[in-house]
């Protein structure tokens, strides 16, 4: 008898995929944990194992489709049933002819519906920002970690229905208590949790109280009139139609495009941001890498500014603690983190993803540049899982392959501060009463306002400056 297989938990705060690829077909023979699906997510492209040891004998998705986690995607039957191989009887062939009708039922019924009793943890996602691979291993938010929907995903059914006018307008259902299912769509609650509210508390105006985006952005309005300050993403302006004016063309977003954009647009609405810039003569530094760079290279790494720029950053970040740290608004507190976990952005054929670099202040120069030309090549290779972009502290973006002079980067929230690195340059530095070419790095600190001052931010950069101006401070106070 054919068994369903749903599609499995993809991470925390991930409560469904778009499928990009199908790895089995009807008729193969799968061992478990053998990859049978390849999802995409608004954090990553994961490959999804099977569960079961058995012959595939319906795929219930196809490339493209949106598969909730909870819901199935496959059926097949065990190896050693007489349906696997070939020995049923007509007669049991006929009783079980039904079996094939079973999946678009379940999937129709209560699939849609599992995703919802996913617990609400807050999810961190990577800001998307551009930034390059390689050497300037760019490092940019990414993004993300939660996306507000598509209007396609939001659907009629989310739409309060317009009171007709024989029948009085129906009040909004009471916000739902704490522990009962909420009822709202994944993307309305990946929405609201972007933009810092909990979903239980919005009242719903649609079929038996259900959620919809404009009942969240309502409640948020009206919160944000009584603190007299605006939450989340403002919405898109309608655009015209273009085609009047010539040829167009449509793209529909990748799930990580629109995780990645719509984690800024919150970012950017939500955080007050400064950026402050200045340079670092790198000429000593720069030796220094070229010195050692071989030494990194037989471990296995690159000896790149990024990896240099890793070690440096932690030991600001404990020398300044308010950097490391996150605004929590609801409660009015400041979160100060006691680990160091560093996001790198990595410029990938599918956008800007940030994979996490962990313990930064635990690891040598050596084992920083090992990692995180693993993390990147994995990242290229589409081998992430949505742990290795979450939980950062702090981002650094480093847009040196591509060059420029000056960018200001995005903080990636829930972190406070982003560090951008921008292409190093000889210039002609005035010194000791003489001109001398000086090998010279654009820093740029990007930073959320409400916690850090101009002061802070300036004194956090002068030693940035230092550190990479004097290596031998790292040792003295890092």
């Amino acid at each position: 008898m054919a068994t369903p297989f749903n599609l499995p938990a993809l991470g925390e705060n991930i409560d469904a995929g778009t499928v990009v690829g199908i790895l089995v077909e009807v008729g193969d023979k799968v061992e478990e944990n053998q990859p049978v699906l390849e999802i995409e997510t608004d954090k990553a492209n994961l490959e999804v194992p099977s569960g079961f040891s058995g012959v595939v004998t319906e795929i219930l998705v196809e490339n493209g489709a949106t598969a909730d986690v909870g819901a199935p995607v496959l059926m097949y039957e065990d190896a050693g049933s007489e349906t696997a191989t070939g020995t049923k009887t007509d007669g049991q062939a006929e009783a079980e002819a039904p079996v094939a009708e079973a999946p678009e039922t379940v999937a129709d019924a209560p699939a849609a519906e599992a995703p919802e009793t996913v617990a609400d943890a807050p999810a961190a996602v990577c800001d998307g920002k551009t930034d390059a691979g390689g050497e300037a291993d760019s490092s940019t938010q990414a993004p993300p970690e939660t996306g507000a929907p598509h209007a396609a995903e939001a659907g009629p059914a989310e739409e309060p229905a317009p009171p007709t006018p024989t029948s009085p307008t129906v009040p909004p259902a009471p916000a739902v208590s704490s522990g009962a299912p909420v009822p709202a769509a994944p993307s309305v609650r990946r929405f609201a949790r972007e933009i810092g509210l909990d979903v239980g508390q919005v009242p719903g105006t649609g079929p038996a109280g259900r959620i919809s985006v404009e009942d969240v952005k309502s409640h948020s309005r009206q919160l944000s009139a009584g603190r007299g300050v605006t939450s989340g993403p403002a919405p898109s302006a309608p655009l015209p139609d273009f085609s009047k004016w010539g040829p167009v063309e449509t793209e529909p977003m990748s799930n990580l495009r629109r995780a990645a954009a719509e984690h800024l647009s919150a970012a950017w609405t939500n955080i007050p941001h400064v950026t402050y810039g200045d340079k670092a003569d790198i000429t000593d530094m720069e030796a220094l890498r070229k010195q050692f760079g071989p030494a990194a290279e037989a471990a296995g790494g690159k000896l790149t500014m990024t990896a240099i720029a890793l070690k440096i950053v932690a030991a600001a970040l404990k020398r300044f603690p308010r950097f490391n740290a996150s605004v929590d608004m609801a409660s009015h507190e400041i979160i100060y983190k006691k680990y160091y976990h560093v996001g790198v952005a990595v410029d990938t054929d599918r956008g800007l993803v940030v994979p996490v670099i962990r313990d930064v202040d635990r690891k040598n120069m050596i084992e920083l540049s090992i990692e995180l030309a693993e993390i990147a090549a994995r990242a290229r290779d589409k081998k992430l899982s949505p742990d290795d972009m979450q939980g950062s502290t702090f981002t650094i973006s480093n847009l040196g392959g591509f060059g420029g002079t000056f960018f200001a980067p995005i903080v990636n929230a829930p972190d406070v501060a982003i560090l951008g690195l921008a292409r190093s340059r000889m210039e002609q530095v005035y010194i000791d009463g003489a001109f001398q070419p000086r090998l010279m790095l654009p820093l740029m600190i990007s930073y959320d306002h409400r916690l850090i001052d101009g002061a802070d931010g300036a004194r956090f950069m002068q030693w940035l400056v230092q550190a990479f101006e004097e290596p031998f401070l790292l040792s003295l106070e890092g």
